[in-house]
């Protein structure tokens, strides 16, 4: 009731003449809902679109990029055409028909893309999308345990072998790979003892044998191991010290043999590098005592020849000398000297000379002085 005395209903209830002038069949709406063109052209339309979802719905399934498809059929609608029970294809991406209703036909998805199983006691310390289990409880060869933490990564290679051997979902993994990881795993890494257990390269081959018996294995359920990786490895506090202990020990007789070995070779190399120098200096000195030797032959050599050459020269002069002595006691040789002495007057411009008694000169009678200077005739 208003103050002003008239009746307003409350806020929750609804108010029919408003309702109808908005919705009821004299509304825009309700004309156009009773019109030709909504009922001749929308409406069809619509009941045809809403078929198609509803057909979609029931009788098409979508298998996605990252899976398998694998169809079965319970009650087949064209009996002679289509076989009953599980079908050997595999569907791949993309959409497939079929027949939902009734449970007639189903299509169970598998995914195609790497699987991980994780051995390892912590969540945190595996992938998102791993499946975990506890870590690998092994049993070495000298009778010690050590957990280890191993990753194995797989696919399904054989959709078909997977759903009629294992069943469908993740039975692959609960019935197919997780009993057969860990007896695996046992049977090759326990053949190592403690200590070998930080050979890394011997770790590696047990770990690759383990790969090989898996797949050998997992084969009939069409299953493949792609990859078994040792991530960490556990021993019990005790052991874990002993083993440490013992390795520094030996890291320290390692060291220890490293070190005379490397003061052997170091000795070597000292001998051999004074070898060296010394043979470097004993051919140093045969070098000298050669080049010596060579300018001493050469030094004679040349010695030897000048002496033959002076020799040479020195009886060359001897004999031009005897040769000019011979000459000089020949015929003619006063002729010589008589013609010497006559040159001899040709530098004197004043000749005082004896013209009188026995040893008189006179220089126009030249029988005379030929006498005079002994020229015989």
């Amino acid at each position: 009731m208003a103050r002003d005395g008239s009746f307003e209903p409350p806020d929750n209830v609804i108010d029919l003449t408003k309702f109808r002038s908005q919705w009821g069949p004299g509304s825009p709406l309700g004309q156009f809902l009773r019109g030709d063109f909504f009922r001749k052209v929308i409406l069809p339309l619509l009941i045809v679109f809403v078929g198609l979802k509803f057909l979609f719905l029931f009788s098409v399934t979508y298998v996605h990029p990252n899976e398998y498809g694998i169809k079965v059929v319970r009650v087949p609608i064209i009996p002679g055409l289509i076989k009953r029970g599980v079908h050997e294809e595999v569907y791949q991406t993309g959409f497939h028909f079929v027949l939902k209703p009734f449970n007639f036909e189903e299509m169970y998805l598998f995914p195609k893309d790497l699987q991980v199983l994780d051995l390892t006691g912590a969540r945190e310390e595996s992938a998102r999308e791993a499946t975990v289990t506890k870590a690998a409880h092994i049993q070495t060869s000298d009778g010690f345990f050590v957990d280890v933490d191993v990753s194995i990564l797989y696919k399904i290679a054989d959709p078909y072998l997977v759903f009629t051997r294992l069943g469908t979902g993740r039975e692959f993994e609960t019935n197919g790979i997780m009993p057969k990881a860990e007896p695996v795993l046992k049977q090759t890494l326990g053949e190592l003892t403690t200590e070998e257990f930080y050979n890394s390269p011997l770790r590696s081959a047990k770990i690759q044998l383990a790969k090989e018996l898996l797949n050998r294995n997992l084969a009939e359920y069409g299953l493949q191991v792609d990859h078994v990786l040792i991530r960490y490895f556990r021993y019990t506090e005790e052991i874990q010290k002993n083993v440490e202990e013992k390795k520094l020990k030996d890291q320290l007789v390692f060291k220890n043999q490293a070190e005379g070995r490397a003061a052997t070779e170091g000795a070597k190399l000292q001998k051999i590098t004074q070898e060296g120098k010394a043979a470097v200096d004993i051919k140093l000195q045969e070098g000298r005592a050669y080049i010596t030797t060579k300018e001493a032959e050469r030094d004679l050599y040349v010695r030897k020849k000048q002496a033959e050459a002076d020799l040479l020269v020195k009886l060359a002069e001897a004999k031009r000398t005897q040769l000019r002595n011979d000459a000089l006691q020949g015929a003619g040789s006063d002729r010589m000297v008589g013609l010497k002495m006559a040159d001899v007057y040709k530098g004197l411009e004043i000749l005082v000379l004896p013209s009188d008694g026995p040893n008189g000169v006179n220089p126009l009678n030249l029988e005379q002085t030929m006498k005079l200077f002994e020229i015989r005739k």
